[in-house]
């Protein structure tokens, strides 16, 4: 009553939002009017007409947004992060101190990055389910399910050349929707704020809040001068978008109502309980350390080779990210005892299909079916996980696999003249395979993740045995480690210049060289391949039984379900709202240079940052940029809205429909959203736009960039 009788208005407690990333056919259903959309919401999404959804882009695994007609895209600091690290070097290291381009010549190829704009969507969920009607064999089952889906987006692509198509699975088993895209291929960077501010506070703050990083970029898309899209070329022209978004520099305050639209990449929520075990007890934690040992490693050979240190910045980047992430999640899943949540759910949903004639009929061995399921997955698990990550882990098996397949393909070919011919057109796209994974390798860190994860191997329990070991007689982990050891310091392929110079003179020289890693990864891969068979049939059968499942929940609870995120466009929307993660705290929902300044003060590295923010900030130099309340300008933002991995970079709206900010990053208790979502602490983090235009305008001397954008 204070409030009121002090302000004249009454503040409305704000709708709750319920979770989902609605794909645009269910927008209808998402309630935005009665949450707080001014805008209507044709506006966002109406076919056969422009909306906002036409400014949205996928920016490689990232999301990101047209901002002017000119093809200009905001995104974050960390989506170009590969390509900002493949155009630096140590004598022009964009990683470190930035980039900035004045004009279009200026701007440089950011190499690996490519964009996605969504051109329009199909269910074509019975074609899909009819080519696998008739199958009872689950392998046959799930390669006739990708099968019509592949062969549906090939015929697609036929009949429009200038889209990409792709058939997504929404529900497992259930819904198939084909998506059209249109595809740009030149990509370039403008603006690359420096580390300092793109990366602040590194690790340590990495899905942390309160947060104050700088992680914002932009890219320019091209396309040739007829308008299709076209590789790199420096007559090529900047892309003129269907629509872009208006930039609102006053930004938003607290409650107000925000919506993203992005490429969520995956969620998992409709799944049984023993699918959160299985994360639980054996991918998070394998995966978590495993990517730990990982970045000790490349850490410490770039630690005095500056070089190297860039090199493997990309690597290092990723996995730091994932591994915290994963920490993340197994404290949530402890924390709300998620298991147990499930096993009641799945215990009341079995009762419920008992005391139905007609559902027990026609589900009555479902539980227990999907029980048995995960019995066999979990007696394989351990195997499992060290397969899955042998090829990622050791770079040099890669080199091996790659050498291998060029090396059968000639050998399928039973004249020398024929061998001569197929070598002499394909040898230099092979160097230019291997030379890119050569590009971030390091032969001591693939030594020391060969030794670990042979050891590893070792000590598998009984039945996960792998045969391999037996085959080498390799029964403790030291023994492991020195065989991983002799194999990769033997092989010339792990010195691409000196293994290109001499073994690629000729196809007959190439097809005479053979050495140990290769004939393990030809061991490898026989070993593999019935454990992948055997693992199709059981991606065949859960495909199934999670199609029944689905449908007999929604029975259950009454209710549709949105469709978990799978990397297709979708809206998710809330408020600009803080948050009590733990007893007796509160965290406001916005951080400001002030923070910045605070954080520096403990001298730890990461927390470094340019001295004109400090000058600009004594000197009160806000600009436009100054939120009153604050007497500062704010950083990061904080909304209960449900993201995850690939909405990095999603624009944030208002309202009205304008850009206030560019998401990039969850609460550490929000990591856990994968699997479930919660309002008490679903918090997403972003960069407010206002600290975007304060450090282009007052730190970088961008302020081209704020003139294009038309503030």
């Amino acid at each position: 009553m204070a409030a009121f009788l002090t302000t004249g208005t009454v503040i409305i407690p704000n709708a709750i939002p319920d979770e989902g990333m609605f794909p645009l056919s269910e927008l209808s259903k998402a309630g935005l009017k009665k949450a707080g959309l001014k805008i209507s919401e044709k506006d966002i999404y109406n076919p056969g007409s422009i909306g906002l959804v036409d400014a949205l882009v996928q920016v490689s695994g990232c999301s990101g947004s047209f901002v002017s007609p000119n093809g200009l895209i905001i995104t974050n600091h960390h989506c170009a992060f590969s390509a900002v690290q493949l155009a630096s070097t140590p004598e022009h290291n964009y990683l470190e101190n930035g980039f900035v381009a004045n004009s279009h010549e200026q701007e440089i190829e950011a190499k690996g990055l490519s964009i996605r704009i969504t051109d329009s969507y199909e269910d074509v969920s019975k074609q899909v389910l009819d080519a696998a009607a008739n199958l009872t064999d689950p392998a046959q089952r799930i390669d006739a399910i990708n099968a019509k889906r592949i062969a549906l987006a090939k015929e697609a692509e036929a009949k429009d050349p200038t889209i990409k198509a792709e058939v997504s699975e929404m529900f497992i088993g259930k819904t198939y929707v084909l998506f059209k895209y249109k595809t740009i291929e030149d990509v370039r960077l403008v603006y690359i704020p420096r580390q300092n501010i793109g990366e602040f506070g590194g690790e340590t703050d990495n899905w942390v809040w309160p947060r104050h990083t700088g992680d914002f970029s932009f890219l320019r898309a091209y396309v040739a001068p007829d308008g299709k899209s076209a590789k790199y070329a420096k007559e090529n022209v900047p892309y003129k978008p269907k629509k872009h978004l208006k930039v609102n520099p006053n930004g938003v305050n607290e409650n107000d109502f925000v919506f993203i639209l992005g490429y969520p990449g995956r969620t998992f929520r409709h799944r049984p309980a023993q699918y959160i075990e299985y994360q639980q007890k054996y991918l998070l934690p394998y995966t978590s350390e495993l990517y730990d040992f990982q970045n000790q490693q490349m850490e410490l050979a770039g630690k005095d080779d500056k070089a190297m240190e860039l090199a493997l910045a990309t690597r290092i980047k990723r996995n730091a990210n994932v591994l915290k992430n994963y920490r993340g999640k197994l404290k949530g899943l402890r924390n709300i005892d998620l298991v147990n949540t499930k096993i009641k759910e799945d215990q009341e949903l079995a009762q419920f299909i008992e005391k139905d004639a007609a559902l027990k009929a026609q589900y009555g061995t479902l539980m227990a079916d999907i029980d048995k399921h995960y019995e066999q997955v979990f007696a394989d698990a351990e195997k499992e996980l060290w397969y899955n990550n042998i090829y990622s882990g050791i770079r040099s098996l890669q080199f091996a696999n790659l050498t291998n397949s060029f090396k059968d393909a000639l050998l399928a070919e039973k004249s020398p003249a024929k061998r001569k011919q197929l070598f002499d057109a394909n040898v230099e796209n092979y160097k230019k395979q291997l030379l890119g994974l050569h590009e971030s390798y390091n032969l001591a860190v693939d030594k020391q993740i060969a030794a670990h994860m042979f050891g590893q191997a070792v000590n598998l329990p009984a039945n996960n045995q792998l045969p391999l070991l037996k085959k080498h007689q390799l029964s403790t982990a030291e023994a492991a480690a020195a065989y991983s050891n002799k194999v990769l310091s033997a092989s010339k392929l792990t010195d691409f210049p000196t293994f290109a110079a001499n073994e690629l003179k000729d196809a007959s020289t190439f097809l005479a060289y053979n050495d140990e890693l290769m004939d393990l990864q030809k061991e490898l891969a026989q070993e593999m391949t019935p454990f992948l068979a055997t693992q199709k049939s059981r991606e065949g059968n859960l495909n199934k039984l999670m199609a029944d499942y689905v449908a007999v929940k929604e029975k259950f609870q009454s209710k549709s379900f949105i469709p978990d995120a799978n990397s297709t466009l979708r809206l998710t929307f809330g408020n600009i709202k803080g948050y009590s993660p733990v007893d007796a705290s509160y965290m406001a929902p916005f951080t400001t240079v002030k923070g910045i300044i605070e954080k520096g003060n403990s001298g730890l590295p990461e927390f470094t940052y340019p001295e004109s923010i400090m000058q600009n900030w004594l000197d009160k130099n806000f600009g436009n940029y100054l939120k009153k309340d604050l007497n500062d300008v704010p950083v990061n933002i904080l909304y209960n809205m449900d993201t995850t991995g690939g909405n990095s970079g999603s624009p944030i709206m208002n309202a009205h429909g304008e850009l206030i900010g560019v998401n990039f990053d969850r609460a550490y208790d929000a990591t856990i959203n994968d699997f479930a979502w919660n309002e008490s602490y679903s918090r997403s983090i972003g960069v407010d736009i206002r600290y975007v235009l304060w450090i282009a305008d007052k730190i970088d001397n961008a302020q081209f960039i704020i003139k294009e954008m038309g503030i």
